[in-house]
C-alpha cells in the first residue's frame, strides 16, 4: 500500500510562510520525481515546484521566488517551503511521486488546505 501523506497546511496571514512535507511509503523514493500540484475550487491542478531524482528542480511562474523545493532521501521525504504567502495561494496542495524511468507508475498523495487570509 504506497501511501504519500501532506502535512504542514493550515491558516496563515499574507506575508506569512509554511513548510509542507510529503511523507512517502513503500516506495523506492530515490528512483521517484517528485512534485507539489495544488488546486483552488474552479481551477484545474497545476504544477507548483518539480524535483527529480537526479535533484533538477524547476518552479511555477507563481512560485519562483518565493517558493522552495526539496527532498531528503533518507528520510524518503519532500518538501515546500513557502515564503510571502499571498491569497491567490490558497488551494489544497498535492504531493506526487512520479517513477523516473516509468511514469505510468505515478502516485498522488490526499492533499493538504492552504489557506493564505487576514
Amino acid at each position: 500500500q504506497v501511501q504519500l501523506v501532506e502535512s504542514g497546511g493550515g491558516l496563515v496571514q499574507p506575508g506569512g510562510s509554511l513548510r509542507l512535507s510529503c511523507k512517502t511509503s513503500r516506495i523506492l523514493f530515490r528512483l521517484y520525481d517528485m512534485a507539489w500540484y495544488r488546486q483552488s475550487p474552479g481551477k484545474q491542478r497545476d504544477s507548483v515546484a518539480t524535483i527529480t531524482s537526479g535533484g533538477t528542480i524547476n518552479y511555477s511562474d507563481s512560485a519562483k521566488g518565493r517558493f522552495t523545493i526539496s527532498r531528503d532521501n533518507d528520510k524518503e521525504t519532500v518538501y515546500l517551503q513557502m515564503d510571502n504567502l499571498k491569497p491567490e495561494d490558497t488551494a489544497v496542495y498535492y504531493c506526487k511521486a512520479v517513477h523516473q524511468s516509468a511514469p505510468y507508475i505515478n502516485y498522488w498523495g490526499q492533499g493538504t488546505q492552504v489557506t493564505v487570509s487576514s
